[in-house]
């Protein structure tokens, strides 16, 4: 059976009122803000740690504070909420949706460099977020399950192992997909976020003064007193809005107003109410700030009962950055940034519920080797910034262009807007530059990883495709040649996979030349993927009839969706081929690779793409091909 196909009505119901509107809010609330809901576990904790040298002053909490305050209501709130979600492309979020969006818009009105620059921000932003996708699972179930230190602390020493446990058993049930133990995310998160505002609350009443560090004048005198080591607290207090990316990814499954009402109704109250609560058990009891603030708000009865609540929290988290690891992967795929791996649907509802075990088990074990080598919470959080801060710069420089071409803003208005959400992102990097050292290096050595494999593989693909492009032969000419030459024709139906549509494909001229026949009927098949989420079905393919019993059939496939070739048929068959399964054979190319000297690209990076190519899904199996009706043509290339 083949891979259903979606269309963007089924992402996410355009608006929403009412019961849907408050369902789908509360599944937005469990899936998009499971790693922000989470922060406050370790967030104002990392603002006082020693190497910041802040005292828990009543100037310097009200100042921390503040910062965190109007980073939530500016970052999140403003840019994300307000502004970068207005950027879709057909409903989609996410840096490589906006990409895409990017591309369809820069064909024609940018030079190469500016759209190669586009290209290359894009990519690394994308690399950026596996490294987010690695760190946030093994710093969120850590920093939950330290609150066993503060329950008893006898049990320390298996704050590690019982952390490795259940990441691993979280990766192991990936497979099942999220569909199963998905309903649950959002009544869990709701009740994790009203507790932790209950928490909060009762501080909070303890000290109502806490609530003047709204006042922004707190932040900014919080800088005249302290200068470079402010700014550099910065690099902490990003850690509270490290989940705002993954709201903007997750808006075609959920729809924008869902989202915002999960924001303002519940996450965002809820989140204020505990760090201000948090701030207030600091100023009460100085000693907090440099152990665990977030558990001292938790009474002893309650502790082990907040433990749990915590964990599966953090296991919330950690779903979505993995979901959303293996959703990038699939775009990476269709846009031509990966090579094809094994993409597999575990709901016939969700287009964006899909596994790929390649990328499942790389997760794993990043997340086990980092937790092993950092071991707490605190260690981990250092290696946190960078990827998020990274990611959020990159993402406004690709708005900025978005809101000029397709949005016709004036220069002024763009240079503006971005130009302050700019100022913002750049001064929460730079603040985790001190990071670097300290662990900071995980996340930009995994970026840098996948973008040169991400990269290389777009340029390999570019130079196979000329290449063979060159060998193959003008498709007029071609049919001329058969016209004259008339080859015995067989009975059935044979199927050319080729990557271009314009030439007879090299697999159907080594066919000819060694076995000196064709089928009756000649189907010259290319899928592309285009820069959109989905195609609609009426829309999949076109059919052209060349004559000589040769057609020419082009599919169309949006970068969240799977081709399938069965499904590819069935459409062609509703525009008038016919083609019987069992009589179909389809016939596909088998390049042998061999790196040369001969540009292009350095030769490392040519057998890097070697490699990559050795590893990719067969094409039969990713495109959904009957094995048994597939004949492979082997050639050997020098590139």
């Amino acid at each position: 059976m083949g891979h259903p196909v979606y269309t963007p009505a089924e992402h996410a119901v355009k608006r929403p009122r009412g019961k849907k509107l408050a369902l789908l809010g509360l599944t937005a609330l469990g899936v998009v803000y499971g790693d922000i809901g989470t922060s406050p576990l370790y967030a104002l904790r990392e603002c006082f740690k020693p190497e910041y040298g802040l005292t828990p002053t009543r100037s310097n909490v009200l100042g921390v504070l503040s910062l965190i305050v109007w980073s939530l209501l500016f970052v999140v709130s403003v840019k994300y909420i307000v502004f970068i979600m207005r950027a879709d492309n057909r409903g989609e979020g996410g840096i490589l949706a906006l990409l895409a969006l990017l591309l369809q818009r820069t064909h024609r009105t940018a030079d190469s460099r500016i759209r190669t620059t586009l290209i290359m921000l894009g990519l690394f932003g994308a690399a950026l977020l596996y490294g987010d996708g690695i760190i946030t699972p093994a710093v969120s179930v850590l920093s939950a399950v330290e609150g066993i230190e503060v329950a008893t602390p006898a049990f320390a020493h298996w704050v590690v192992p019982l952390t490795l446990v259940i990441l691993f058993g979280l990766f192991m049930l990936q497979k099942l997909g999220t569909a199963r133990v998905g309903v649950t995310f959002g009544p869990v998160m709701l009740v994790w976020f009203v507790s932790i505002a209950v928490l909060g609350a009762r501080e909070v009443a303890s000290y109502p003064g806490i609530l003047s560090a709204l006042w922004p004048g707190h932040a900014i005198g919080f800088f005249f007193e302290h200068n470079l080591r402010a700014f550099f607290v910065l690099g902490a207090v990003v850690l509270a809005v490290t989940g705002a990316e993954a709201l903007y990814a997750d808006m075609g499954h959920f729809g924008k107003r869902p989202i915002r009402l999960a924001w303002f109704a519940v996450a965002l109250p809820c989140l204020l109410l505990n760090y201000f609560g948090q701030g207030a058990l600091v100023l009460r009891n100085p000693g907090a700030q440099g152990s665990h603030p977030f558990w001292g708000l938790v009474p002893q009865p309650l502790l082990i009962p907040m433990v749990v609540l915590a964990t599966l929290a953090a296991i919330i988290a950690s779903q979505a950055l993995i979901s959303g690891a293996f959703s990038l992967t699939q775009q990476s795929v269709q846009l031509g940034y990966s090579p094809r791996v094994q993409i597999i649907h575990t709901s016939r509802k969700e287009a964006g519920q899909v596994y790929i075990p390649e990328v499942n088990w790389a997760l794993m074990v990043g997340c086990l080797v980092l937790v092993l080598a950092f071991r707490s919470s605190g260690a981990l959080a250092a290696a946190y910034g960078i990827a998020v801060t990274g990611t959020m710069a990159i993402t406004t420089i690709l708005f900025a262009v978005v809101a000029r071409s397709r949005f016709g803003w004036s220069r002024l208005s763009v240079a503006a807007l971005t130009g302050v959400f700019l100022l913002v992102d750049l001064a929460f990097l730079l603040a985790n530059v001190i990071k670097v050292e300290h662990g900071g290096w995980v996340p930009l050595v995994i970026a840098l990883v996948i973008f040169t494999l991400m990269s290389t593989w777009k340029r390999g693909r570019a130079l196979l495709g000329e290449m063979l492009q060159r060998g193959s032969l003008p498709l007029n000419l071609f049919l001329e040649d058969v016209e004259r030459r008339r080859p015995p024709r067989v009975p059935g139906t044979a199927v050319f996979m080729t990557s271009s549509a314009d030439g007879a494909p090299v697999v159907l001229l080594h066919h000819l030349k060694h076995n000196k026949v064709l089928h009756q009927q000649v189907l010259l098949m290319s899928v592309t993927a285009e820069e959109v989420p989905d195609v609609p079905q009426r829309d999949r393919v076109t059919l052209e009839e060349l004559g000589h019993g040769f057609f020419r059939l082009r599919a169309r496939y949006g970068f969240m969706e799977s081709p399938d070739v069965e499904d590819i048929l069935h459409c062609a068959a509703e525009a008038g081929l016919q083609a019987k399964p069992q009589e179909t054979s389809f016939y596909l190319g088998r390049e042998r690779l061999i790196p040369r000297n001969k540009g292009g690209m350095w030769k490392w990076r040519k057998k890097l793409f070697v490699l990559m190519s050795r590893n990719a899904r067969s094409a039969t199996e990713f495109f959904n091909i009957p094995p048994n009706r597939v004949v492979e043509l082997g050639t050997q290339l020098e590139f």
